[in-house]
């Protein structure tokens, strides 16, 4: 197989990690699924597509137990930027 993005032959089966968000939280889930090695590009095959279809339906259901690994912050004191604004040239 050859990597439709960077033409690489380089593609092989990889565990990675895909997230799915639910509500506010990211669910952090392993699967395996052929990567580009040069580029990253991943690929999914159907198997890989319904379990990761059936995985978000589940824990959209509280079908699946889930345990914290970790916390986001977002900081609440940072003074938000200002939008660029183009030029016509």
């Amino acid at each position: 197989m050859k990597c439709v993005i960077c033409k690489s032959p380089d593609v092989e089966k990889k565990l990675v990690e895909e997230e799915i968000r639910s509500g506010p939280d990211i669910v952090i889930l392993p699967i395996e699924v052929m990567v580009c090695l040069n580029c990253g590009e991943r690929y999914y095959d159907r198997r890989a597509m319904k379990f990761l279809e059936d995985t978000k339906h589940k824990i959209a259901n509280k079908e699946v137990n889930l345990s914290p690994i970790g916390k986001v912050f977002r900081p609440t004191n940072v003074v938000k930027r200002r939008k660029l604004s183009r030029t016509a040239s």
